[in-house]
């Protein structure tokens, strides 16, 4: 085992966590959640996307909410861009990262953005080559890379070949995403290494979903091979439109409850994190996704 003595968290609860939502949140509700990420110590946070608003309305007070926000020096904020036209409007708000996609599954390429993987691909070369000259960092989102709802289990080797075209374009790290939440260990070690062949281990993260219980085991197996990127979401936020019955993301609570009891760092107030979440699901008039959450909720209440 090599373990990290200390990890990067990424909360994606703003955007992709709120994306999901039926009712609309306020642009002012998605800024005081940023803002309370980052008084809990959140170094990184995805916070919206730049996507037509006919697909996804929640997110089309991406403007609103990018001027809202405070920008304090450490804190990497980034955003979902789809295509050019998502870019040139996510430019006018300068985030310092923009994330591009892909899918380890054709099948669910199709389904999701209706073109095949290297169609994809090619599709986000332009927007990559505009970000880096921009000076904007990139960072690819690599999708059903255990599974996949249409396709079953996804091969190794799906993998790799999503990872070379991303590297080929000039993304700079990428996410080993698990969008379904299916993956185990060993299935999502394989999934690792296969990324691994094209990228160092400081430029790959684990993004797991907990539809199946399975996403602390899958963060542990990553922590094994010396990953020490993940992405979260506060209050387990989230859920995918194209997977029947995917739960959301792995809560950021729960992970850094695991995380700081292995002796790890985080550079997070877990207390402050717990409220974060606790506020945001009052907001959205539900208690909290996260186990840690409601246990520490109910040990202060008792």
């Amino acid at each position: 085992m090599n373990l990290p003595n200390r990890v990067q968290l990424i909360d994606v609860g703003p955007r992709d966590g709120l994306q999901n939502e039926k009712q609309p949140v306020p642009a002012a509700t998605k800024i005081e959640l940023v803002h309370r990420l980052q008084a809990a110590g959140l170094t990184e946070i995805e916070v919206t996307s730049y996507v037509s608003p006919k697909w996804v309305p929640q997110m089309a007070d991406n403007h609103e909410v990018m001027a809202g926000l405070s920008r304090p020096r450490g804190v990497r904020l980034s955003v979902l861009t789809p295509n050019l036209k998502g870019f040139e409007a996510a430019l006018q708000d300068k985030p310092d990262e923009i994330v591009v996609f892909g899918a380890a599954s054709e099948a669910f390429s199709q389904k999701n953005i209706n073109c095949s993987i290297a169609e994809s691909i090619e599709r986000f070369a332009p927007v990559v080559e505009a970000a880096r000259a921009a000076g904007m960092a990139v960072r690819g989102a690599m999708s059903c890379t255990v599974g996949c709802p249409y396709e079953g289990e996804i091969a190794p080797a799906r993998v790799a070949y999503l990872a070379g075209l991303m590297k080929g374009i000039g993304v700079q790290r990428v996410d080993v995403a698990d969008t379904i939440g299916v993956g185990t260990p060993r299935k999502v070690q394989a999934a690792f290494e296969a990324a691994l062949q094209h990228y160092g281990i400081d430029d790959v993260s684990g993004h797991f979903h907990d539809t199946y219980g399975q996403a602390l085991s899958n963060t542990l197996a990553a922590l094994e091979l010396g990953v020490w990127n993940f992405q979260s979401s506060v209050s387990g936020l989230g859920g995918c439109p194209y997977a029947k019955g995917a739960t959301g993301n792995v809560a950021t609570e729960d992970v850094v409850y695991l995380l700081h009891g292995m002796g790890i760092g985080t550079g997070i107030d877990l207390d402050a994190l717990v409220d974060a979440g606790a506020w945001i699901s009052e907001q959205l008039g539900r208690p909290s996704g996260s186990r840690v959450a409601r246990a520490l909720l109910a040990r202060r209440a008792g």
